[in-house]
């Protein structure tokens, strides 16, 4: 079977892109042909299929620029409708005459002006829905740090009045821009046959927004043979991502102050806005055992979690399904968990680790102590998290899923 699978990005950026490849990599081990189509970017891998990505732009960078208003209008018209991407997806499938298309994130960089042209092709769609971008054009459901659902029943003038885009007014109204007609054309919902969400939550958004559509649930999976689990934790636990407000990592310092331990400390890994506050903050509080690691690439960061008694997940934001906790969990570590978005669909509370309120720094702090207290039962906490990957999140289940749901289109 041949693949058509496109994303805006072709190198490992996040998440989502982490799906993308992962995917591609098992189903080309199952003999499938997978074919990529992305935007051109300095730092993509290599690929035979490069000349038919489209050009590269980087819209943050426009918007803080004074780019004229020639390349501003240009910028409005890849975000609302690619002429670039219509055209040369058409090439691409002319050339290699796909069976199926797999489509992730596109909006922005891409456009969903390709999904029109794949379906007058004849070519069945699925799309992986990795974020809440067609329910909330400031893509997270929030807005300057907080939950936010405003723009719920098709509110979308709200992402204006509170200026959600990175705090401008101009992205700001693109992105209303872009909503207002994407959902008013229903492009992605009459062209796309199945939607997929990795997280449950995500799925039940979507119809509680009234999305007119076939959503279906389908979660994320990692190789259990690339992690290595330990049972012989050291004396830390650890929090790894991005170190913004969002993720709650202010919280996680908060509740470090009620920790009464003197012989485990945290390990903070990751950047971020609030990367000097944080430090600041430990250091104002007689923090001692936090330690900030920064960004460690994963060949560093994995054998780190092998180790560790547990690490914490405290999200103030609705995560979908976080790859953090399937990789604790792979790596036979427990986690603590806020109450929030699909993180509950993966801790099992006091089965696999632990979930507190989110926010809630009082609560986390208990939760923390507890682990620390009972070492022998978050050793057991981890080795059902390790099961739990292998029966639920593996490759072999998740391709299986995947395959047929494709042969079911064709």
């Amino acid at each position: 079977m041949k693949i058509l699978m496109c994303n805006s990005y072709y190198y490992l950026r996040g998440g989502i892109e982490r799906y993308f490849f992962d995917l591609a990599e098992i189903l080309t081990a199952h003999g499938h042909e997978v074919i990529p189509f992305s935007m051109h970017h300095e730092r993509n891998f290599a690929s035979e299929y490069a000349r038919y990505f489209v050009s590269e732009i980087d819209f943050p960078r426009l918007m803080r620029d004074k780019a004229s208003l020639l390349t501003k209008l240009k910028a409005v018209e890849r975000v609302i409708y690619s002429r670039e991407a219509k055209q040369r997806i058409a090439q691409l499938i002319k050339d290699t005459q796909p069976d199926i298309a797999h489509v992730h994130e596109i909006a922005d960089e891409i456009s969903p002006s390709i999904l029109p042209a794949i379906k007058r092709a004849g070519i069945p769609i699925v799309q992986t829905l990795h974020e809440g971008k067609l329910l909330c054009p400031n893509t997270e459901f929030v807005c300057r740090g907080e939950i936010c659902e405003r723009c719920k029943k098709r509110k979308f003038y709200n992402v204006v009045r509170y200026r959600c885009k990175r705090d401008s007014l101009a992205a700001s109204m693109l992105a209303c821009l872009e909503a207002y007609i994407h959902r008013g054309l229903k492009i992605y919902e009459n062209s796309v046959d199945v939607f997929l969400t990795p997280s449950q939550f995500l799925q039940n958004k979507f119809v509680e927004y009234g999305f007119d559509a076939d959503v279906r649930h389908q979660p994320a999976f990692v190789d259990p043979a690339d992690f290595s689990p330990s049972y012989e934790p050291s004396d830390y636990f650890m929090y790894f991502g991005r170190l913004v407000r969002i993720k709650g990592v202010p919280t996680l310092l908060a509740a470090m102050q009620w920790v009464n331990s003197t012989s485990a400390k945290l390990l903070i890994i990751g950047e971020g806005e609030l990367d000097a506050s944080l430090k600041a903050y430990a250091q104002q509080h007689g923090l001692s055992n936090v330690s900030f690691l920064g960004y460690l690439n994963k060949p560093d960061l994995i054998p780190l979690i092998q180790r560790a008694a547990f690490t914490i997940l405290p999200s103030e934001c609705y995560e979908n399904y976080p790859y953090a906790v399937i990789e604790s969990f792979a790596c036979g570590t427990p986690v603590i968990g806020a109450r929030i978005g699909g993180i509950p669909e993966l801790i099992k509370d006091g089965e696999n680790g632990l979930l507190f309120e989110s926010g809630n720094a009082r609560q986390l702090a208990e939760k923390i102590q507890y682990m620390l207290d009972h070492p022998d039962v978050a050793i057991e906490m981890g080795r059902k998290g390790r099961q739990q990957v292998e029966t639920v999140n593996n490759p072999q289940t998740h391709y299986e899923r995947i395959i047929a749901l494709y042969e079911s289109l064709l």
